[in-house]
This record gives structure tokens, sequence and C-alpha cells, in this order.
């Protein structure tokens, strides 16, 4: 069964508003996107975007019943501006990301994101799709490629000695399922602690073979010029390497002000400038815990577009965030 997480804090934090226009780039099955249109009304509109077609065909039917104009799209949130323009989204009021890999996802076996369940190594959001997977990357790719890609996406402190050991065990056999690739891992790191040895390594494959962190940063862009000046962006992040993307990116957008040697100030920052609606990133409480645990990695962060900088806020507690 798949849970949408932070659900409650998602609607609250977006303010989400009768008659709004919002844009989910990773609807899944639509959990997030039906709160978000129930609270817009019969007035509101939302665009959902997802790579993976099997999603999107439940996202339509659990949509199917609510009032608004609901539109949805087979797609990476990388291309939202594109998407946006060509469905007539244009100026939003909120967009959400949930990323990573839903749980519907994880216990389907055959799409082979986890090192829980025996299946084909494909890990690709979609299933359609004729890129490279998993499985002809493990078999194409040499030690020194996978131990770099190990480190970058999965931050991998063993990444050099897993690769090589990869190496020398598709030389016997081809590495063809997610228990093959766990079970290798495995017996370089060894079994020490809750976390599963594997884990890193599976979400190191994943994001590269799916582009997150390059799709990450052109939603995060894209979707600020989005939006209009008061609209909103919600991230919500699974892992500690996209958690710093987002925080870093909205973190350029607040900008800064810097005092100048001849008097005054100038903002220093990226366009368009934002506003942190959360200091520091939302947390799944424990009564949401209890009923998903999958939950406990989830962190939310969410800024504000603003027309401009906001003004020197040294001296004014509204504006520490």
């Amino acid at each position: 069964m798949h849970l949408s997480v932070l659900l409650k804090e998602v609607v609250e934090l977006l303010d989400v508003r009768p008659g709004g226009v919002y844009i989910d780039g990773t609807v899944g099955f639509a959990g997030h996107a039906c709160a978000i249109l129930e609270r817009a009304g019969a007035g509101g509109r939302v665009l959902g975007i997802d790579k993976d077609a099997q999603a999107l065909a439940a996202a339509e039917l659990n949509l199917r019943t609510l009032a608004g104009e609901k539109q949805l799209v087979h797609g990476g949130h990388g291309a939202i501006a594109r998407l946006a323009a060509e469905n007539g989204f244009d100026g939003v009021d909120g967009i959400l990301l949930d990323l990573g890999v839903s749980s519907w996802q994880l216990d389907n076996a055959e799409r082979g994101f986890s090192f829980m369940r025996d299946g084909k190594l494909s890990m690709l959001m979609d299933a359609d799709s004729d890129e490279m997977d998993a499985a002809r990357m493990l078999a194409g790719f040499n030690d020194d490629e996978l131990a770099e890609i190990f480190r970058r996406y999965g931050e991998e402190p063993h990444a050099r000695r897993i690769a090589r050991a990869i190496v020398a065990a598709r030389e016997k056999t081809p590495i063809l399922t997610t228990l093959q690739l766990a079970d290798i891992v495995c017996g370089v790191v060894g079994r020490r602690g809750s976390r599963h040895p594997a884990t890193r390594v599976f979400q190191a494959i994943r994001m590269y073979l799916n582009s997150e962190i390059e799709e990450l940063n052109q939603a995060l862009e894209s979707g600020l010029d989005l939006l209009r000046p008061g609209g909103r962006m919600a991230v919500i992040t699974f892992e500690s390497l996209t958690d710093r993307e987002v925080k870093h990116r909205f973190v350029s957008h607040a900008g800064r002000w810097i005092s100048l040697q001849q008097g005054g100030e100038r903002w220093e920052g990226t366009l368009p400038p934002v506003r942190k609606i959360t200091r520091k990133p939302v947390e799944a409480g424990e009564e949401e815990l209890a009923l998903n645990p999958r939950a406990r990695s989830a962190r939310l962060r969410v800024v504000e577009r603003l027309e401009r900088p906001t003004e020197n806020r040294r001296n004014s507690k509204r504006f520490k965030f």
C-alpha cells in the first residue's frame, strides 16, 4: 500500500487555496495531488508529472472523482518548464516534488529497486524506457566508473572495494538480479548495524540511471521561475545527498544582504528571490511513523517566491526564519 508522506504538512505549508493552480512534479499515485485538489476545489487546477506510466494510470483513477481540472503527463520533473508550458500552466501557486522511490515501486520486485526482494536489475523509473538499466550498467562499466558512481551518488565509503568485487563476480556469471548484487555488497561490507549494507549502492545506481540529481536541479530552478510571487515550492527528500542539494539551492535564492564599504547594503543571491517558510526541514511525527515507518527519512523544505528581495531583516523578527 502506498502512503503519501507528510500529507497534512504539505497541504498546509503550500498554503493551498481555493481556485489555486498547482504542479505535482512527482505525482505517483496522486496522494498529495488529491489532497491539494480537494483543498483547491472546483476552480482548482493540478498538473501531475511522472516518469512511471503505471503510476500515472493509478493517479488517473484516484483523481477521477474530484472536482477541478486535473492533467496528467508522462515525463520527468526536470522538464517541468516545458511540460507546464505545453499544458497551459504558468504563474502557478504551488509546486511539489516528492523525491525518491515510492513504496509501491520498492514492493514491486520486477522494478528492481529493492535489495529485500529478488527481481531483475532494472531500477528505471520509466519501466518502458529503452535506456540502460542496472544490469547493463554493471556488465559494462569498469571498476573506476562504478566506484565513482557509488561515491558520488551513494556516498559509499567502500566504493572501490565493492566496484572491484562486482567486476570480479561478473567474470564468473552475469549479475542479473537484485539479490545477486546485494550478496556481493554484503560479502565486501559485511552486516553491521540496522542499515542494510547494500543501501548506498542501490541508491547510487538508481540515482545515476535516472539522472536524479541533474533533474532535481533543473526542476528547482525551472520551478521557482514558474511560481508567481507568493507561490510556494515544497520538496520532500529521503537521502542526505538530495536534501543538501535542495537546502543549498534554496539558500542561494534566499540570498543575503552585504554591507558596502561606502555605506548601505546590497542583496546577493540567485534570482528569483525566495523566503524560507521552513527554518529546518519538517519531519514525520510519531503518529505517521507508526503507520508508515518508511517516512522516517523524509525531510520537507518549503520556500515562497518573492517579487523582490526583502529589505534588511537583521532587526526584524518577521524575517528571521
